[in-house]
């Protein structure tokens, strides 16, 4: 029975990361057209549908984490997908002023690249049992120089979106009303930026830790 259980959980993850993947490689794929084909403004839009699924479907590795399908600890996965989802649906989604920023190029790249490697690699793992070794130099490697990138647009866009969420008050809850709550969508995001701050060390620490155990592990093998 627990061979059994862990053939299904392989075959799971298997199929999880590979389906995840082609979705990631969609929003590359897409930026990278748009790109070409009408510039950066029209990055967001080429990409949208692919990434609300890819982005969201990430939520899983919250539960994964949780529920011990995977080692990752969860006080490392929870902030960075949860940061995530806040600005794919908290910001780009909902503010459509924010689509033709520059930022949405750099940010969906920095994803998009990070991701490809990532659940590829994942993918390989649970699969065949084997990754490459430029593989694996990549998937521990590539956010050395993606991870900042990432996180400068994820926190760019935010305040980009800063000035429509306070003259619309979307989101927001003023009093009077029968729950005797009020809540600031615009001061929430401001506070929801400033862990950014604590949060990028701790997490960019933890990756580099990663990466030497990974790297130090294949050189030995």
């Amino acid at each position: 029975m627990a061979g059994s259980g862990s053939v299904l959980q392989r075959l799971y993850l298997s199929v999880y990361n590979w389906v995840i993947f082609f979705g990631w490689a969609q929003v590359l794929y897409y930026t990278t057209l748009a790109l070409l084909t009408s510039g950066h403004g029209a990055v967001y839009d080429a990409v949208e549908q692919p990434l609300l699924f890819a982005q969201t479907a990430a939520f899983m590795e919250i539960l994964h984490a949780t529920i011990g399908f995977v080692r990752s600890p969860i006080s490392a996965t929870l902030p960075q997908l949860s940061g995530r989802l806040f600005v794919t649906w908290g910001i780009l989604w909902s503010f459509p002023e924010t689509h033709s920023h520059i930022l949405v190029t750099s940010l969906v790249l920095s994803w998009s690249i990070t991701e490809v490697i990532r659940y590829s690699f994942f993918g390989l793992k649970e699969t065949f049992g084997i990754i490459p070794s430029w593989h694996l130099w990549l998937r521990y490697s590539t956010f050395l120089v993606l991870y900042p990138i990432g996180l400068v647009s994820e926190l760019g866009l935010i305040f980009a979106a800063m000035p429509s969420m306070k003259a619309s008050g979307k989101y927001c809850l003023k009093f009077p009303n029968k729950w005797n709550f009020s809540f600031d969508y615009y001061y929430f995001c401001i506070i929801l930026s400033s862990l950014y701050i604590p949060g990028f060390p701790y997490l960019f620490h933890y990756m580099l830790a990663q990466r030497k155990k990974a790297l130090s592990k294949a050189k030995a093998a």
